[in-house]
């Protein structure tokens, strides 16, 4: 297996997690700025990587592989992608695929749209009562989904799903931490600007991970359309995403955790908690799961659901290679930590 944008959070998640896959091994890795340097140098937690160089990243470099998983910034993994034989299992941790409607692409990213591929987001449940897993068999090009996507989508798709929460009126605030921004040098990033400060960031409609939570809000309820007020706040922790998300609640209040426990029963990375456990960044570190929690605001008749998750595991990394598992027919778990790190 190739990975592209080795250097970054991202590409270093991809490699930790890889390490211990028992059928996935590690082949080239690339970059852009970074060719040329050890990996070591960029991530010295992967020692058992400590001899390889990272090679430009171009169609030469990862041809020859097998499955390809491409870390790279939002707009390059296209024409990367597109150069790339359709043997090849090409996994897309950026934006470029993700999107069906070529018009939310436009509006929020600004460039011509690249088409979409199948989404790797296996727990997604559907109106239909069919999960998103469904799509990822066999499958070449995958998409996988935004962390802040992930986190809001596992929180309250399956209220939608089971009709118990409406679509037009829809609260989704999270808390963040700085590795979603990627590894690239930013001042409101730096030590002396974050720590002991939180600050909301892309408000008012503008993250881009909003048309892609629409869509997938929008095929657990089949079709309804879907408004959604989301602001993100970034806190200071390296990772990490807890999303509270709230909706109107359309049917009976009694019925609403069993719409999640159905949904979730089965699933291996997805858990509910026991009813007044509310979910912790904390207990999903380096996990590839997503810890969710639902209850009933009666005085507001609103549902509060809440999802804590590892935006470099589950959020990234962790999809990436469970959607490539169902991809290649291994078992999905193959490969994949459950159990977060803590305290």
């Amino acid at each position: 297996m190739a990975i592209a944008g080795a250097s970054g959070y991202a590409g270093g998640e991809l490699l930790r997690l890889l390490l211990a896959h028992p059928e996935l091994g590690v082949g080239t890795v690339t970059a852009h700025s970074k060719a040329g340097d050890r990996l070591i140098a960029h991530h010295p937690q992967l020692i058992e990587l400590a001899d390889r160089t990272l090679e430009p990243t171009t169609a030469e470099a990862l041809a020859g592989h097998d499955v390809v998983i491409l870390a790279l910034p939002h707009g390059t993994s296209a024409q990367v992608a597109a150069q790339l034989p359709d043997d090849v299992l090409v996994l897309d941790c950026g934006a470029d695929h993700r999107l069906t409607d070529a018009a939310a692409w436009q509006r929020f990213y600004g460039t011509e749209h690249a088409g979409s591929w199948p989404y790797g987001l296996p727990e997604l449940v559907r109106k239909d009562g069919g999960k998103q897993r469904d799509a990822l068999p066999g499958a070449k090009r995958i998409a996988v989904p935004g962390c802040n996507v992930t986190a809001v989508t596992l929180a309250l798709a399956p209220g939608l799903a089971a009709g118990v929460v409406a679509p037009d009126d829809i609260v989704a605030v999270l808390a963040c931490g700085t590795s979603g921004a990627g590894k690239s040098l930013k001042p409101h990033l730096l030590a002396s600007e974050i720590m002991g400060a939180a600050s909301p960031y892309a408000v008012g409609g503008v993250h881009r991970h909003i048309p892609e939570i629409q869509q997938n809000l929008q095929l657990a309820s089949g079709g309804a359309p879907v408004t959604l007020s989301f602001t993100p706040t970034l806190v200071p922790m390296s990772r990490g995403i807890l999303a509270t998300v709230t909706a109107k609640l359309s049917g009976d209040a009694g019925s609403v955790r069993a719409a999640w426990a159905d949904a979730y029963a089965d699933e291996p990375f997805v858990h509910l908690l026991p009813e007044g456990q509310w979910p912790t960044t904390a207990a999903v570190l380096g996990a590839n799961t997503a810890h969710v929690q639902v209850t009933v605001d009666e005085a507001a008749g609103r549902v509060v659901a809440i999802a804590a998750i590892d935006n470099l595991a589950k959020g990234t990394a962790g999809a990436a290679i469970q959607s490539a598992n169902l991809a290649l027919g291994l078992p999905e778990t193959l490969g994949l930590p459950t159990t977060g790190v803590a305290p």
